[in-house]
């Protein structure tokens, strides 16, 4: 049997190494579950990744607390020490990052890869060295995410870039602030933020992303010592500074959390206390709870998510912040199999982010794909459990959803990707009532003995 602690340490392992091939774990869960009690939700995946990128930005100390200790995070933070930064954390969820001696040549090729947010590292990494090669980076498969956004942020700053095997080099004598369109990618602003902090002269981003998280990194830019205005809209101007300095800076809650676990309330007809929320970030979250009939109450910092009755079927369609938010999209996806009615989900962001409903019609779903961006489930039918696969963060924690309102067992197979975005996800689903084993090959049970 592996504790929680082991299981962790193992996936990380096996994350980082090349023995992770057709050994990782799988979990089985009991259907038939309604999910009740309160869930903590933690630091935002998305917010904390830039935030630990823009510790390179300065030689000073960097303390960011409400940081979940995901594999994503983890995985940033040991690019950081392969680069000679040192990384303490001081509780659970708070981390000192010092960047002073930085060394790119003993940056890790191979992490940076195995990753999609490793390419927030060009914004600061250039920021400071003002050259860099990187790999193009991984991540979940859920459709065409190029370049060409960051490569024009770059391009604007007056760099050169180059294809080299594998990768991209970047350089430059030094960064020049100017005007250009971020079309609303979110990295990208990201990136341009970072790098036009130090840069020379004034930068103007135009179509910026205005995420809850795009916000969190300016708020912790500004602790820095940059000078950006504009915040939370789409036009933000940054004036280069000569340094940076070091701060303490708190990760706001993950909205995608608290979607994710209003799906689940829904979906099983329990009733949930989410917290800590920031209600301004959920509005797009409530318009559609109210659309559907789903009861809930604001207090505070707190979510109460009701017991419902039947739920309607919706119209969907994702967008930038504030539209509804695409890493939402799945959960409600499922959800939709329990609502009266046919729902229509049109995904505007990415056109490969359907690929869990394959898995749900394996379950007893009625959903029909129309083309890479729209789908329509009709409902309410019973889902039956299966043998299932994860195929990326948001599908995984979809399937797991499934499973709990499925009639009898089901079994998700490499459902250890939900560990990249979902801090103890586990023990989370399992504190209000879901029954999950997590069964591992006999391989990694041996490999447990010696980590």
């Amino acid at each position: 049997m592996l504790t929680s602690n082991k299981l962790w340490y193992t996936i990380r392992h096996l994350e980082t190494t090349n023995e992770q091939q057709d050994i990782m774990p799988s979990v089985t869960i009991k259907g038939g579950v309604k999910l009740r009690g309160e869930v903590p939700i933690y630091g935002m995946k998305n917010a904390v990744l830039p935030c630990i990128a823009a510790a390179i930005l300065t030689k000073e100390s960097v303390t960011l607390k409400n940081v979940p200790q995901i594999t994503d995070a983890i995985n940033m933070l040991n690019i950081i020490k392969s680069l000679g930064g040192t990384v303490e954390w001081v509780d659970e969820h708070a981390v000192k990052i010092q960047c002073n001696n930085l060394n790119l040549d003993t940056l890790d090729k191979k992490l940076v890869k195995s990753m999609r947010s490793s390419v927030l590292l060009m914004g600061s990494l250039m920021a400071r060295f003002n050259q860099i090669e990187l790999s193009e980076p991984g991540g979940c498969i859920i459709g065409n995410r190029p370049m060409d956004d960051h490569i024009a942020v770059f391009k604007g700053f007056g760099a050169e870039i180059n294809r080299i095997e594998g990768g991209l080099k970047f350089s430059a004598t030094k960064l020049q602030g100017s005007t250009f369109f971020a079309r609303f990618s979110v990295t990208a602003t990201e990136n341009a933020l970072m790098a036009a902090s130090l840069a020379e002269g004034e930068t103007v981003i135009k179509l910026a992303a205005r995420e809850p998280h795009v916000s969190n990194l300016v708020d912790m830019l500004i602790a820095m010592g940059a000078k950006i205005s504009g915040r939370g809209t789409s036009t933000l101007k940054v004036v280069g500074v000569e340094k940076l300095s070091g701060c303490e800076h708190i990760i706001i809650p993950d909205q995608i959390e608290v979607g994710t676990f209003i799906a689940a309330a829904a979906a099983t007809r329990g009733e949930l206390f989410l917290k800590p929320i920031v209600p301004e970030h959920l509005d797009a979250l409530f318009a559609l709870m109210e659309k559907i009939k789903l009861p809930y109450q604001v207090k505070d910092d707190v979510l109460h998510i009701m017991p419902n009755g039947s739920l309607k079927a919706f119209k969907l369609q994702t967008g930038p912040y504030p539209s509804f938010p695409t890493d939402c999209q799945a959960p409600f996806g499922v959800l939709a199999t329990q609502a009266s009615g046919t729902t229509l989900i049109h995904d505007t962001m990415f056109e490969g982010r359907l690929g869990y409903i394959n898995e749900l019609t394996k379950m007893g779903a009625n959903a029909t794909i129309c083309d890479p961006h729209r789908v329509l489930i009709t409902g309410p039918t019973p889902l039956y459990g299966r043998e299932i696969r994860s195929l990326d963060l948001r599908a995984g924690v979809t399937l797991v959803i499934a499973a709990l309102i499925a009639e009898g067992q089901t079994t998700i197979h490499d459902a250890q990707i939900l560990d990249r975005g979902y801090y103890k996800w586990r023990e989370r689903f399992q504190a209000i009532g879901a029954e999950i084993k997590t069964e591992m090959p006999k391989e990694v049970e041996s490999l447990v003995r010696t980590i």
